[in-house]
């Protein structure tokens, strides 16, 4: 994978993934803002619900973090868009997340890895965060109510969870009692009048992640 170098502009890459091509976008930090030596991957939702690396809350959550300096890369899973394979039920969705981050800390690396994801993707991002290290891990309305295995999963210090209240797919009380029951330190925000996809929130998805994330970017001291 290292043979593919990484984009000096913003733009698609195909990766040698797993199983096949892995389709993956980076997008640069925003051009008034000093870059800052950080790759964050973002995780997709659902692949069998239509998630992909454009979703609406994958997005946004990029263009919070560009807009702090950070690159951001994106990518489908496989069997989505560009991606070749099918479905695995997170299992090879993990070996497609470690694909791309090998690939990042071998071009980038003195950059730090962060991990990003949203629900599927929160899923799959706290599946290999142990295994990878991030520097920073977010998890957007982790699905912890739906089946997935979330046993024995290994977030950062560094780990902020954001959640809607009003959650029509994952069961917010459910997120919030798997935090409680949990011995990982964690920063948690609560979006009242919130659903899943972050209707009519995702100016308030983007403050809450510029928020909790910014005093862990490099300088920000202590």
């Amino acid at each position: 994978m290292s043979e593919v170098l990484f984009p000096t502009e913003s733009g698609t890459v195909v990766l040698d993934g797993p199983v096949g091509p892995l389709e993956v976008a980076l997008d640069l930090p925003e051009g008034d803002v000093a870059p800052l030596p950080v790759v964050a991957i973002v995780c997709h939702p659902l692949s069998t619900e239509g998630g992909s690396m454009h979703n609406k809350v994958v997005t946004m959550c990029a263009r919070a973090l560009r807009e702090l300096g950070v690159t951001v890369v994106r990518f489908n899973f496989r069997g989505v868009g560009g991606s070749a394979g099918t479905f695995d039920h997170g299992q090879g969705e993990q070996e497609d997340l470690r694909a791309v981050a090998a690939w990042v800390r071998a071009q980038r690396p003195q950059a730090a890895l962060w991990l990003a994801g949203f629900s599927f993707g929160a899923f799959v991002s706290l599946r290999v965060a142990g295994e990878l290290q991030p520097h920073v891990l977010v998890s957007i309305a982790p699905p912890v109510d739906r089946g997935w295995d979330f046993d024995g999963v290994q977030p950062p210090a560094q780990w902020l969870v954001i959640q809607g209240d009003a959650d029509e797919i994952v069961d917010a009380q459910a997120v919030y009692r798997w935090l409680d029951g949990l011995s990982a330190p964690h920063e948690l925000v609560r979006m009242p009048d919130t659903s899943h996809f972050f209707h009519r929130k995702l100016i308030d998805l983007r403050g809450a992640i510029q928020h909790g994330v910014r005093r862990w970017l490099p300088g920000a001291g202590a």
